[in-house]
């Protein structure tokens, strides 16, 4: 084992450890790898294995889509064959060089070089962050297993684990993302060498999902740390990496993963399309290829169209044409950042509490006053129609009172926002 200067000695991983036992006797499907091996076969191959319909028959001849900045993406009658075909599970190889080389450049995360026994960084393409999220969890949780977790957090995180049976431990956090003393406090249950102890931590690192705080650096390597001690894969789950108001962005967890214990989702969600379901896991290769079987069982693969679609205007950009297409994307939200923060000055000011996020959409409002905003936001509040969520169904258990409410700066302009707050304030005044 090498050593990681004043840290600890860098750990030969044990995945197999990790797997439930529906992952373990995941096998790949031959039919997809006689598909994926026909697709990188030269044209004399001569194929009779393969199942998939002739695109000849497709009504779809040839498309062209235009684009705001760049050139106009075109599917001649050869590519919409292509993109209307099955393809890889793991997703289309233009796609995947390029956002590799996107997460080296972004992240230079040690794993990449690697050899893929000792946890090589590998990628594949998923259905949106939260299949990569849903099939990661399938992989990692069995009934019983505890998972560690900050609360409040994304009820899509929580609509996935809960039906696992598993126990969800919440680690306290603040605007700051979680905190380490209390995650420190949390493991002080389990003896580091108890096989009984949490193998999973989850969180979202940057403009949490609802409560838009984001980790500092330095608590990232401390829960790095404590990670490493107990032997536990961290899941970042970071959809609004590239909604951070603030450079130099905070390093990742990714960026400091020395073991190969990192396992990260992104999404293009909030910065291309949602619509277009494109999002990524990278981890340690034999991790993700265990979720690729998972996708082969399910989803088969990403669409193709869109991926296409997406790897055309990205190849056509290049990478500086995409970091300003964020830029601007960054522009946007930050503008409606500072208008809802403004709206909360002028119209909450002594009936709320809040923190200017510092990245992606929403501000966590902790009503003053109010023990639970339940019946306020849900039925008193669409009265006079503005609409917010409630706090509670970000929670762990949701029967808990809770006197917060999530507002999303996204898309509503500046004067609905601003309208939107005044009709809450006078809806708190009424019920405090």
């Amino acid at each position: 084992m090498s050593v990681v200067r004043g840290s600890l000695p860098t750990r030969n991983m044990n995945y197999a450890r990790f797997l439930t036992a529906v992952s373990a006797a995941r096998k790949p499907s031959p039919i997809r790898m006689l598909t994926e091996l026909q697709q990188r076969s030269p044209p004399s191959l001569i194929s009779l294995a393969g199942g998939a319909p002739n695109p000849d028959t497709f009504p779809f001849e040839s498309a062209v889509i235009k684009v705001k900045n760049g050139p106009a993406v075109t599917f001649s009658q050869a590519t919409m064959k292509r993109a209307l075909q099955y393809s890889a599970s793991n997703g289309i190889p233009e796609l995947l060089t390029w956002m590799k080389n996107l997460q080296k450049d972004l992240h230079n995360p040690p794993t990449a070089a690697y050899s893929p026994e000792k946890g090589q960084m590998d990628m594949c393409v998923t259905t949106g962050s939260q299949e990569g999220l849903c099939k990661v969890f399938e992989m990692l949780v069995n009934p019983g297993d505890d998972v560690l977790l900050d609360s409040p957090t994304y009820p899509g995180t929580l609509a996935a684990l809960q039906p696992l049976g598993c126990n969800i431990v919440n680690v306290p956090s603040d605007q700051h993302g979680m905190i380490p003393a209390a995650l420190k406090e949390v493991l002080s249950r389990w003896d580091p060498s108890d096989s009984r102890r949490p193998k999973v931590l989850y969180t979202i690192p940057n403009g949490g999902n609802p409560t838009g705080a984001s980790m500092t650096a330095q608590r990232k390597k401390e829960v790095y740390e404590l990670a490493r001690i107990y032997d536990m894969l961290i899941i970042e789950d970071d959809p609004y990496y590239f909604l951070q108001f603030d450079k130099p962005w905070a390093p990742t967890f990714l960026s400091m993963d020395v073991d190969g214990r990192i396992i990260r989702t992104d999404s293009f969600s909030k910065i291309l399309s949602s619509g277009l379901r494109i999002g990524f896991v990278t981890g340690p290769k034999p991790l993700v290829e265990r979720v690729v079987l998972h996708i082969q069982a399910s989803t088969m693969h990403t669409s193709t169209f869109t991926q296409l679609m997406v790897s055309q205007v990205l190849h056509s950009w290049g990478q500086e044409g995409f970091l300003q297409q964020i830029d601007r994307v960054i522009e946007f939200y930050r503008k409606q950042r500072d208008a809802m923060v403004s709206s909360a000055h002028k119209w909450l000011t002594g009936l709320a509490k809040w923190h200017a996020p510092s990245a992606g959409m929403f501000l966590w409002l902790e009503l003053t006053g109010i023990r639970d905003t339940r019946q306020l936001i849900v039925e008193k509040a669409l009265e006079k129609e503005v609409l917010l969520v409630p706090g509670d169904v970000f929670l762990i258990n949701s029967d808990e009172p809770c006197p917060y409410v999530r507002a999303a700066f996204s898309l509503a302009t500046p004067e609905q926002i601003d309208e939107a707050f005044r009709r809450l304030a006078n809806l708190i005044r009424e019920a405090a």
